[in-house]
């Protein structure tokens, strides 16, 4: 049952990249309404280009090199391109699903691509810094959405918020550090919602 459940989640993720990478086609993005989208893939989709050209050398030496073998041929080719498509939409999936500031909703949405999606209210943000962090240590209560191994962002809760792992574990977690693009428009933005949501008391919590 389990691995039922870890391939059904493994075949989720494949779907939504593959939706990120035809959003990212079509110049749009996913689940920013009518709120304020703020990126975090500048400067990280030199790395992803960087590591998808690597994979199309790879695709054209094993190509060429496996010409008489036409059965491992096509099975090897098929692999490769899905390979390359697959980094594609990862960088895809960076670029469409921002962190999204709704002050009228009164939430800030933290995402990394496909893998995490968290909804904070704004009135549980304690304290909101820029903090930039270039190595993290798993702790208790913490969450660390990093981007190129840094964050430039860190949120302090007044009370937790669940967060969902890939395979479906949730923790409760009270401090957040993110990485984002601007920080300083991140943080200011966050000053300027969090007063907003003050005045307007608490807002629905999407995460339960």
């Amino acid at each position: 049952m389990r691995a039922v459940r870890g391939g059904r989640v493994l075949v989720r993720h494949e779907l939504r990249l593959m939706v990120s990478l035809v959003l990212w086609l079509a110049r749009r993005t996913h689940g920013v309404g009518g709120g304020t989208a703020f990126g975090y893939a500048r400067g990280h989709g030199a790395v992803m280009f960087g590591f998808a050209f690597v994979c199309v050398v790879e695709t054209v030496v094993m190509s060429v090199l496996l010409l008489d073998w036409p059965t491992v041929h096509a099975v090897v080719l098929f692999l490769d391109v899905y390979t390359v498509v697959f980094v594609v939409a990862l960088h895809a999936a960076d670029v469409v699903r921002p962190h999204v500031l709704d002050a009228e909703a009164g939430t800030l949405r933290v995402r990394g691509a496909v893998h995490v999606d968290l909804w904070i209210p704004l009135e549980r943000i304690a304290s909101v810094r820029r903090e930039l962090r270039t190595s993290h240590e798993r702790a208790d209560g913490e969450l660390d959405v990093e981007v190129g191994s840094q964050t430039t962002v860190t949120l302090e809760l007044t009370e937790p918020v669940t967060h969902v792992a890939f395979f479906g574990r949730r923790r409760d977690v009270r401090v957040v550090r993110l990485h984002a693009d601007e920080p300083d428009a991140l943080v200011r933005a966050l000053g300027t919602g969090r007063r907003a949501a003050r005045g307007r008391g608490p807002a629905p919590y999407p995460g339960g």
